[in-house]
């Protein structure tokens, strides 16, 4: 299947009007199920609800979701590794030992957390975010640069494991800080507001045009590191720079959502599934269609067993690996079948 120009701007205006009528679900959404939003237009009230709280959250899934999708499609890319995901450079672990330390740094626990959230959000945002880079430049620094993807690759599964035992740790000696630190390891998008949704939209801006800028290295790569070289490409500096918008772009969206599975994985999965495209629209597409997975498995989320609300990370846990089982079996009965 050889690329299509057309074909792929046909995909991305099917995925925007999917997104944009899962936003519009969302904002109708609640605790109580489906409410008419041309309902709540007449009720002060519940028009506050709706852009207060329903609309913000929709939109931050709405942009994590992007952001993994980004994330994951310039991890697979640079380290030509359809496994490799957003949190292979250890930033899931780093941020979550930034939020166990910052649980214990503020004394908060699974009692006191409700009362403190607006007091402590920035904190725990802050935290997360700061370890999730910290986890990366410690990658960095181990891998020795970015000259070679596979010391880059063992590094981070190093890092990762370091930091989650360390997180493991932190929870052992301060059991009260488990619960809260379950919801954070979880995903959860309920506390999302304008200010998150704003850093999110920048973040992915950023991020996105930076990778556009240099999809011609993933190009390149695809090929092969040596066609790659010989092509002329600045290797070392371009990395360096997808590298950067691969750990911002993750550590902006663990910071806000928590740890979400499957997303950054899943996403650029699918659009190679079902349209042939070259790296600058893979980044494009995945990114449209992490959102879309995203805030589709949170509006099941809140809706499946109303009024309460299961974690987001866990649906997207089940859904995406389910769906790369299914992949995986698909794959395996062609290879027979041939």
């Amino acid at each position: 299947m050889k690329f299509n120009k057309l074909t792929a701007w046909r995909f991305c205006v099917v995925l925007l009007l999917l997104c944009a009528g899962l936003v519009f679900v969302g904002m109708g959404v609640g605790s109580t199920g489906w409410q008419s939003v041309g309902l709540a237009w007449h009720d002060a009230l519940a028009w506050q609800i709706v852009m207060d709280i329903r609309l913000p959250r929709t939109l931050g899934a709405l942009c994590a979701g992007a952001l993994l999708g980004l994330a994951g499609a310039i991890a697979q890319g640079l380290f030509r590794n359809p496994l490799a995901d957003p949190y292979l450079l250890g930033s899931a672990s780093g941020a979550s030992l930034g939020v166990a330390l910052a649980l214990v740094g503020f004394g908060l626990t699974s009692t006191s957390v409700a009362s403190a959230h607006v007091l402590s959000a920035v904190g725990l945002t802050g935290a997360a975010f700061l370890g999730a880079v910290l986890a990366v430049v410690l990658t960095l620094l181990l891998a020795k640069g970015v000259q070679q993807s596979l010391r880059l690759l063992l590094a981070g599964v190093v890092v990762g494991v370091v930091l989650s035992a360390l997180s493991s740790l932190v929870l052992w000696v301060h059991p009260e800080t488990f619960q809260t630190m379950q919801a954070f390891m979880l995903g959860n998008t309920g506390y999302v507001g304008w200010s998150a949704v704003t850093l999110m939209l920048v973040v992915l801006v950023l991020c996105l045009l930076t990778g556009l800028a240099a999809s011609r290295v993933l190009d390149g790569l695809a090929l092969g590191e040596a066609t790659a070289k010989s092509l002329g490409l600045p290797l070392q500096s371009l990395r360096v720079v997808l590298l950067a918008s691969l750990a911002l772009a993750t550590g902006t969206a663990v910071a806000q959502t928590g740890l979400i599975a499957f997303v950054g994985l899943a996403a650029p999965h699918m659009v190679r599934s079902l349209v042939k495209t070259h790296q600058a629209w893979q980044l494009s597409l995945s990114a449209c269609m992490g959102a879309a997975l995203l805030l589709a498995a949170d509006l099941l989320a809140r809706a499946l067993i109303a009024p309460q609300e299961l974690p987001v990370g866990v649906l997207t846990a089940v859904l995406g690996g389910s769906y790369l089982l299914w992949l995986m079996h698909r794959q395996q009965s062609a290879r027979s079948g041939t």
